[in-house]
């Protein structure tokens, strides 16, 4: 019922930048809990890496504070996730994901992102 797309990513050098978007479609906009960005990079499990609950309200794992900012446009039914300063060790796929009522969480098919000279 809910698809998610992610897109923006890419290769970059260390200390650069990218947005990556996540267009969401099929599900009701007044069910979202929160939208999130999570990453994988290999050989270790998913981490939340950004959110933003149905009210605004923003929260940053450590490793990116002050780096990336999560933010969304409704009119486009889009979540952005703009990564500055970015370093070898963001290098990981990020998927969005939307955890709507009753438990149910909707995941996109992640974008590869590498931070490499």
């Amino acid at each position: 019922q809910v698809q998610l797309v992610e897109s923006g990513g890419g290769l970059v050098q260390p200390g650069g930048s990218l947005r990556l978007s996540c267009v969401a479609s099929g599900g009701s906009i007044s069910s979202i809990v929160a939208q999130e960005w999570y990453r994988q990079a290999p050989g270790k499990q998913r981490e939340l890496v950004a959110s933003i609950t149905s009210g605004g309200r923003t929260d940053y794992a450590d490793f990116v504070k002050g780096r990336f900012t999560i933010s969304r446009d409704n009119a486009k039914n889009t979540v952005y996730l703009q990564m500055n300063s970015l370093k070898p060790e963001d290098t990981a796929v990020y998927y969005c994901s939307q955890y709507r009522l009753y438990n149910f969480r909707a995941w996109g098919q992640g974008t590869q992102v590498t931070v490499s000279s």
